[in-house]
């Protein structure tokens, strides 16, 4: 299933690298509205397709801004511009239109509002009506709207749009996506994968098949991170959506979950639960049943994991990401020695964060360390999110071609000998070969979560162009070693060594 959402707004951080129509991001080249100011495009294609709603939108910035206090807050939230673009959208076409139709059969969900989330909701309509430029909501009829309680079926049905690399960028609305039902244990995903043969309808949202769904089964996708363990999926869905799942992934607690699971102390290559203070129960390896040697330990470990994890997400928005690295640095190594998996949460979650930073530092000085470790991190990163997700997963496929580029980076210092047998990451050609492999992984997963017919998407394509150069890259060296040999060795030598 493909198809352009009704409705999308980027976020404020996003406005002057995306394209406002597309949602595409050229290297240069985008346009900004001479208007507002505040909105860019990429092509003036797109910024007349854009014109018949952005007109309304561009007078409501302006106006926005000019009563702003501060530049911050010199345009409002993604959700009360995309709510606006809904509401100008119905009144262009008429309330009776099936475009406003569609909009409006999207199943209400008020009465299920957590009461937490009252107040954020009726500030939103406040400010909604502020953007409108009406005084009060009940100017708002004119719109389709008979009270602010209608616009909670808006809010509630949105998705997130995303850039093909899985970044969130904004907010959507499809009418159609948003049928589609919860599970921790989804069969679709739900994405925007761009694709280079068809960019005239873009931003495409695609629900993709993670595997083979039996005719009357439910379609079902997730509304929250599903690497994250129970209780904070059940934590996140009851925060928003006011509701407990009870799909069997939330159910059935027969097996060990990869989210919440320990070596085992014997290390015989099995798992046992994570322990909690609410249970009584001993954790026991599946595999040789030996129990963990000191629970208390372990359950420190995780909650000073989740503390740390917290904050150096809090530092690396301060835009302080030494110190964040070096908190990331420490904490990694107490869970791993207290022997988590790396499935399991929170150490999946900063081995992400911890890549991340890692990354960032290649600006400044890219050594052999440096990469190895971020090679390493990335690794472990990946093999954690393949115990936790499907195949085929976009995260998963995404987790895989950033390994794999990194693998392809050229390294600062080579080791002058080859690795040794398990060694990782490889040095010289077996790390080539290490990325390319990796990165033909990656690409199965990539036709499967962004789809086959889009040949993976923009990712896809570009995983493909790097696939091609490393073949000629290994075929280069191939023939160089080839070459050596014959200039060095007898021609029988060669032959065996062949």
């Amino acid at each position: 299933l493909s198809l352009r959402p009704h409705v999308f707004t980027l976020s404020t951080k996003y406005l002057d690298s995306h394209c406002s129509r597309c949602a595409g991001s050229p290297a240069s080249g985008l346009k900004r509205c001479t208007g507002c100011r505040k909105v860019w495009y990429c092509t003036s294609a797109c910024q007349n397709n854009d014109w018949p709603i952005h007109k309304f939108e561009c007078t409501a910035i302006q106006n926005w801004s000019n009563e702003a206090p501060s530049e911050k807050v010199s345009v409002p939230s993604d959700a009360v511009r995309c709510l606006a673009r809904i509401l100008w959208q119905i009144k262009r076409k008429s309330p009776s239109n099936i475009w406003a139709k569609e909009i409006q059969a999207m199943q209400s969900n008020r009465q299920s509002i957590h009461p937490t989330a009252v107040e954020g909701h009726t500030h939103l309509a406040q400010s909604l009506v502020r953007y409108l430029g009406a005084s009060s909501p009940t100017e708002l009829e004119s719109y389709g709207i008979m009270s602010t309680a209608d616009l909670v079926d808006f809010i509630i049905n949105t998705v997130a749009l995303t850039t093909p690399s899985l970044t969130p960028i904004g907010v959507a609305v499809s009418p159609l996506v948003a049928l589609i039902n919860h599970s921790c244990a989804p069969n679709v995903v739900v994405v925007f994968p761009r694709s280079r043969k068809d960019s005239g309808n873009e931003p495409v949202v695609k629900v993709a098949a993670l595997r083979n769904i039996a005719p009357g089964e439910e379609i079902l996708m997730s509304y929250v991170d599903t690497t994250l363990p129970k209780s904070l999926r059940q934590m996140a869905l009851m925060e928003t959506y006011n509701f407990q799942c009870r799909c069997w992934a939330c159910t059935e607690s027969s097996e060990v979950d990869p989210r919440e699971a320990v070596w085992c102390p014997t290390a015989c290559g099995g798992t046992s639960s994570l322990p909690t203070e609410t249970e009584n129960r001993v954790s026991r390896c599946n595999s040789c049943g030996a129990a963990i040697n000191d629970p208390d330990a372990v359950m420190d470990a995780t909650r000073v994991g989740q503390e740390a994890l917290d904050k150096a997400g809090s530092l690396q928005g301060m835009l302080n990401s030494n110190e964040a690295k070096l908190l990331t640095t420490n904490i990694i190594s107490v869970l791993m020695s207290a022997r988590l998996t790396p499935s399991t949460h929170p150490l999946l979650a900063l081995l992400k964060l911890h890549q991340t930073l890692l990354i960032s530092s290649f600006q400044t000085l890219l050594t052999q360390e440096v990469l190895n470790e971020t090679i390493r991190t990335a690794g472990k990163y990946s093999a954690g999110l393949s115990a936790v997700l499907d195949e085929g997963h976009p995260v998963r496929a995404m987790a895989l071609v950033e390994l794999g580029k990194l693998l392809a980076v050229d390294e600062p210092s080579p080791a002058a000998s080859q690795s040794k047998n398990g060694t990782f990451p490889p040095s010289g050609p077996a790390r080539l070969r290490a990325a390319y492999e990796t990165l033909l992984r990656a690409r199965a997963d990539l036709l499967i979560g962004f789809g086959r017919q889009t040949e993976g998407g923009e990712v896809g394509a570009d995983v493909r162009e790097t696939l091609v150069a490393l073949e000629k890259e290994l075929g280069v060296w191939s023939t160089g070693i080839r070459n050596v040999l014959e200039d060095t060795l007898p021609p029988a030598r060669i032959a065996r060594v062949e």
